[in-house]
């Protein structure tokens, strides 16, 4: 991975060689790969085309290369309470193999990260913490934990990210296909459970987790491990139309089933319960950074929802559209938007007024054109459940 002493004065990179490439960045570029940066990576796009690769995902099943995502492990016999502390989901309770869904916050609140927790525990026994987040927040997470740190003296903190590869199978056929292909079958995981197995006696950590809506697997292995694992996947479900699939997918999938994109949804200026993630947040008889401040909110109410909205006609509305009420008030603005493969309409989610939140109609500013918009209950699509 090479990066460059030439950076703009925020320090963004400023050309190819400043971007980082992934374990499999080789593999993205013979397949014919549109390459874009992305959080200071070079990662693939799409390949075939996003529509193309969104429909297999939910039809079938797609890999996504989501090694830019950063994985931060924690040892040490008080990792858990550490980890309580910082984050808003309970920690101190996890089993080995339960994975949670969670935020990083401030002390006001506001949201530095949206994580996965995940507690594991090798064939040896031994027991650790591991810590998914966002590729943009990565440094900004080890930066905020570290003074924290200095309060448990016996856990350390390793950042694994450019050591092992990450990689998504997700669609209806995923596991299923997945079965052959490692030592423990991963069918037996219930949803946001995880477990360390082996693919030809080289270790996989095998998570019931993904970001697109589908059931599915999320796999890290060992950075030189990651073109074989790669590759055995899409052979394994070559008869079963497995494809690989660009960020350009998982970003319309995403938005069909309503998650949160950091950065959009997401921010230090957004509380998890505006963003609708109170789920997310374990406030009862524990204590971590940012609980009085969410407390307050959770007790209060907040002054700002995220919604989901459904614009009419076909233009769809993008990221910082106005969102105006029935009589033409601005009262927010869409956070995320586009068309919808799979329902073949807009979708669109914005943070607006709470007070308009049960508003039965709004307007949504489309490059100075107003289009009405209706509201819809998130998340836009669900998938259907399992043939028993």
């Amino acid at each position: 991975m090479t990066t460059s002493s030439t950076n703009d004065p925020v320090g963004n990179p400023t050309s190819p060689a400043d971007f980082l490439q992934t374990p499999l960045d080789a593999w993205h570029r013979q397949a014919g790969a549109k390459m874009v940066p992305f959080a200071g990576y070079e990662m693939p796009i799409q390949y075939e085309g996003i529509v193309a690769e969104h429909q297999a995902c939910r039809t079938k099943a797609a890999l996504f290369d989501v090694s830019h995502m950063g994985r931060l492990r924690f040892d040490g016999d008080h990792a858990a309470e550490f980890l309580d502390h910082v984050l808003t989901r309970r920690v101190t309770d996890m089993v080995p193999g339960q994975v949670r869904y969670g935020m990083v916050c401030n002390a006001e609140g506001g949201v530095l990260d949206d994580v996965l927790v995940s507690f594991l525990q090798t064939p040896s026994e031994r027991r650790f913490h591991l810590l998914v987040v966002n590729a943009s927040n990565r440094e900004k997470i080890l930066k905020w934990f570290e003074p924290h740190l200095a309060d448990f003296p016996t856990v350390t903190m390793s950042d694994r990210t450019e050591l092992t590869a990450m990689i998504a199978i997700q669609g209806p056929m995923a596991i299923e296909v997945c079965k052959k292909l490692f030592s423990i079958d991963p069918s037996r995981l219930k949803n946001y459970n995880a477990f360390i197995t082996d693919q030809f006696k080289k270790p996989v950590i095998v998570s019931r987790t993904g970001y697109t809506g589908e059931d599915g697997l999320e796999l890290i292995v060992r950075a030189e491990e990651a073109h074989r694992v790669w590759e055995n996947v899409l052979l394994a479900g070559r008869e079963a139309g497995f494809v690989a699939a660009g960020l350009g997918a998982r970003d319309t999938l995403r938005m069909e089933a309503g998650m949160p994109l950091y950065g959009h949804e997401l921010d230090e200026t957004i509380d998890p319960i505006t963003a609708g993630l109170k789920f997310g947040c374990n406030l009862k008889d524990r204590h971590f950074i940012g609980e009085e401040a969410l407390r307050a909110v959770a007790e209060q109410g907040p002054t700002r929802r995220r919604i989901g909205l459904l614009p009419t006609g076909k233009r769809p509305a993008r990221e910082g559209c106005d969102v105006l009420s029935a009589d033409g008030e601005k009262i927010g603005q869409v956070t995320s938007g586009g068309p919808s493969p799979t329902l073949g309409v807009p979708i669109a989610m914005a943070t607006i007024d709470a007070k308009h939140a049960k508003d039965a109609s709004f307007q949504i500013d489309i490059r100075g054109k107003t289009t009405d918009a209706l509201p819809t209950k998130l998340p836009f699509y669900k998938r259907p459940p399992a043939a028993s």
